[in-house]
């Protein structure tokens, strides 16, 4: 088996989850899918795994699920073909329930353009375009 990243994520409703990832572009793998979670395959190495909130809770031993509303957990950064798909993935994720905004990242935008993307369970995402001649500072 290849190295792969499976990303878990508790969710409230899997269903509606499940419509707002399907359509920006991730593939419901049904292997992976039941009534307590569902699989949504972005790329051959990576995969999203939504998970009810009290299934998922079954493997935190005893920590709770953070609150992705009020606190940030983790941002998860999805590398993008060109800024038109960065734009796209955005706007699609507020027309699903999700909302976006754009950071100051001091980079010029000819060189990366990324946006902030919640998921309507407050989970972080940032669609991202790099230039291939960008280099960071150091």
């Amino acid at each position: 088996m290849s190295k792969q990243i499976f990303i878990n994520l508790p969710v409230t409703d899997l269903a509606k989850s499940t419509a707002f990832y399907e359509a920006l572009g991730f593939e419901k793998n049904d292997t992976f899918s039941n009534d307590k979670a569902c699989g949504l395959v972005w790329s051959d190495q990576i995969t999203l795994m939504i998970l009810v909130q009290p299934f998922y809770k079954t493997f935190l031993r005893d920590k709770d699920i953070a609150d992705t509303h009020k606190t940030n957990s983790v941002l998860i950064a999805l590398s993008m073909d060109s800024k038109d798909d960065v734009q796209k993935f955005a706007d699609t994720a507020k027309e699903h329930g999700g909302d976006f905004y754009q950071a100051d990242s001091e980079v010029p935008e000819d060189m990366m353009f990324g946006l902030e993307v919640t998921d309507p369970d407050g989970h972080g995402w940032e669609p991202v375009w790099m230039n291939e001649d960008f280099e960071p500072h150091e």
